[in-house]
């Protein structure tokens, strides 16, 4: 019986910081790890942060149709966005405009970039312009 009242006594002295430590431990796990735990704190805060630049885009692509549907009133029209939009929704082209085809399933960002060689032609070498009307066209085409 000796052992038994030995064991009782100190047993009083350690149930009381075991159980104390048990519950700490418990409180602080889900402190960190639980619902509404550390880290769910931060995976939260990375999905607002997300969230935010998708807004961003989302915004920037809205201001950007705003403006062209603004372009395209009646009492403030473009006319060279109405002639592209008329051009892309029949479909057809100016005789004088310049069409670069690409190969079927080839996207615009993975089109290789064209690589162009300068020619110089001599003034002889040109038949049947009118130099005048040349420089006219230039000077319209740049002043755009």
């Amino acid at each position: 019986m000796n052992l038994v009242g030995e064991i009782r006594r100190r047993a009083r002295h350690i149930v009381g910081p075991v159980m104390g430590i048990t519950l700490f431990a418990y409180f602080a796990y889900h402190a960190v790890q639980g619902d509404r735990g550390l880290i769910a704190w931060w995976k939260l805060g990375q999905q607002v942060e997300t969230a935010q630049a998708q807004y961003d885009e989302t915004l920037a692509k809205r201001e950007a149709f705003a403006h062209r549907v603004a372009l395209l009133r009646p009492d403030a029209l473009d006319l060279d966005l109405l002639e592209e939009r008329a051009r892309l929704l029949i479909g057809m082209a100016h005789p004088d405009d310049v069409v670069i085809l690409r190969p079927a399933g080839l996207a615009a960002a993975e089109a290789p970039e064209p690589k162009f060689e300068v020619v110089p032609v001599p003034p002889s070498s040109v038949r049947g312009l009118d130099r005048g009307a040349l420089d006219d066209l230039i000077g319209d085409t740049i002043g755009r």
